[in-house]
């Protein structure tokens, strides 16, 4: 006997919900990431700069921030009918880190911002994810002002993998951000089968 609503049931159990990490160096957009992307209005724990951070906050090239991310941004994002992304925003200073280890259960892959001015701090949440075995894309956001760099000469530059994807990208446009994520989708679940092939082999 077939149950009432069926459809609807088939429906849910074929939507698939994937969790994806935004990460990256302080104030290298990965808020205005979420924002941009998500088709809710995003979950944000932004608490003003103090100075009793200035301390052991490294804001060097970024001045102009007032704000700072102090937990995780959170939005959503439908990519097709039955596929949503959940984006899960990480917070960039060393002194938040403890919290990439639970916003990393269960996540797909990530997103690791970077700025060609300050490349150097992208290279924490490069290591962390390598280690980790987390599949990753750089997006190189592409800030007015800082000079343009081709995506190989970024790869060279942080030492990746030949395989890992580097996409240049405006954060602040959904549209950019989107291919960012579609281009992450589409490597991790690559490298997930490679991996679950290796396995069974």
């Amino acid at each position: 006997m077939v149950p009432e609503h069926s459809d609807a049931t088939d429906d849910e159990s074929a939507a698939l919900a994937l969790k994806i990490l935004v990460a990256g160096g302080f104030g290298v957009g990965k808020t205005t990431l979420v924002g941009a992307v998500s088709e809710i209005k995003p979950l944000r724990t932004e608490e003003l700069l103090s100075e009793a951070g200035q301390s052991v906050d490294d804001v060097g090239g970024v001045d102009h921030k007032a704000t700072t991310t102090v937990a995780m941004d959170f939005g959503r994002i439908t990519i097709r009918s039955g596929l949503s992304l959940y984006l899960f925003g990480t917070p960039g200073q060393d002194r938040f880190w403890f919290l990439w280890d639970e916003l990393s259960q269960g996540a797909l892959g990530a997103v690791v911002l970077a700025d060609t001015r300050r490349l150097e701090d992208c290279f924490p949440a490069v290591d962390y994810f390598e280690h980790r075995r987390i599949p990753f894309v750089v997006a190189v956001n592409c800030f007015a002002g800082a000079r343009r760099y081709a995506a190989q000469d970024v790869l060279r530059a942080l030492d990746l993998d030949r395989g890992t994807p580097v996409v240049l990208c405006d954060a602040r446009d959904r549209d950019s951000g989107k291919e960012v994520l579609i281009r992450l989708v589409e490597y991790a679940g690559r490298v997930h089968t490679a991996r679950l092939l290796d396995s069974v082999s």
